[in-house]
């Protein structure tokens, strides 16, 4: 296929990954507001959890994933439409393994619970591991429109 013909879908790229980056970033603030509450049971009335915090950040979540995966199958169509094949960079195992870790870190959050203390450590690691990964699948993508540009 002709190049023009995929310039819509590497702007709808390039929209997913700046709003994945914002949601993770919106993530790691509504993340801390919860750490932050959930931890200090000193805090009087006035400073505890908004009741809508766990709502916004699990909304967030959920949209972060839905991104991360829209990226995941526009990255597979443009790659195959313009090459025909995969796995001509690094970009593709950067994108592969943010996909493995933002479910992951989705999943483990729908275990937290206080009976499950490993689930809690587990996304907050998770979530760390993710941050590089943006960074690497960012790097890696940016020599990745050279090629188309």
């Amino acid at each position: 296929m002709d190049l023009p013909s995929f310039i819509w879908l590497w702007r709808i790229a390039a929209w997913s990954m700046g709003f994945s980056i914002t949601a993770y970033l919106l993530l790691a603030i509504s993340g801390a507001g919860l750490f932050y509450t959930r931890s200090d049971q000193r805090l009087d009335q006035r400073l505890r959890r908004p009741s809508w915090l766990r709502s916004v950040h699990f909304t967030t979540g959920i949209l972060m994933v839905l991104l991360v995966l829209l990226l995941l199958s526009i990255g597979i169509i443009g790659t195959l439409g313009e090459f025909g094949h995969l796995g001509h960079s690094l970009h593709l195992p950067a994108g592969l393994f943010v996909v493995v870790v933002t479910l992951v870190s989705a999943w483990s959050a729908t275990r937290i619970n206080p009976e499950r203390p490993w689930a809690r450590t587990l996304h907050l690691s998770l979530n760390a591991v993710l941050l590089f990964a943006f960074v690497a699948v960012t790097a890696s993508g940016w020599s990745v429109v050279q090629k188309y540009l």
